[in-house]
């Protein structure tokens, strides 16, 4: 929960700062970050994928919230991700972080190209977000890549479908996609960390 205290004063202290009421960051990172804990204790999970998604919860707690609330992915949560992504995945092994370099290109590199082809598909923000989760799914393998992606795109899909049935948007209106590229990464990393997926390689 201090971590997710943390997490609120650092919104609140960007230049855009982002003012959230206590205690939906310490009680949404505290719940992710004894979930994993507990999860490594009780020996269901190598403790060389607690960085990662440790991390992924943190950085999805507190990015996905400016985005649900302000509807932006601040440079400043974005940008310094993609290294410590990277620098948490060393703990699983030089082939990871080579995977998880090349996950994070390819990625942002997908993102960007539908965000040059269709730029009201996606924010700039949800493009720099992409290389921070490329690199951790990388890590645990490519097809990761792939399956989160779209798990996020269906998960945005469908809020916006139950938005337009239920009346709440309307037709052209705008849906947050980071919130749902945050929650598909950690899962999808739950899973392959569960597995086993790529530690020690």
């Amino acid at each position: 929960m201090l971590a997710g205290a943390a997490a609120r004063a650092v919104l609140g202290r960007l230049r855009r700062g982002a003012r959230l009421r206590p205690p939906w960051c310490e009680l949404a990172v505290g719940a992710l970050w004894a979930g994993a804990g507990g999860w490594w204790g009780g020996g269901g999970l190598s403790w060389r994928w607690l960085p990662l998604l440790l991390g992924l919860a943190w950085l999805g707690v507190a990015a996905g919230a400016v985005d649900l609330v302000h509807g932006r992915l601040p440079d400043a949560l974005t940008l310094p991700a993609v290294p410590a992504a990277v620098l948490a995945t060393v703990p699983l092994g030089g082939v990871a972080v080579s995977r998880a370099l090349l996950g994070a290109l390819l990625l942002f590199g997908g993102y960007l190209a539908v965000r040059l082809v269709a730029p009201g598909a996606l924010g700039a923000g949800d493009v720099k977000l992409a290389a921070a989760l490329g690199a951790g799914l990388g890590a645990a393998s490519l097809a990761a890549l792939a399956v989160a992606t779209v798990l996020a795109a269906v998960l945005t899909a469908s809020v916006l479908a139950g938005g337009l049935l239920s009346g709440r948007l309307s037709p052209g209106a705008a849906v947050p996609h980071g919130p749902a590229m945050l929650f598909a990464a950690w899962l999808v990393l739950a899973v392959a960390a569960g597995a086993g997926v790529g530690a020690g390689a």
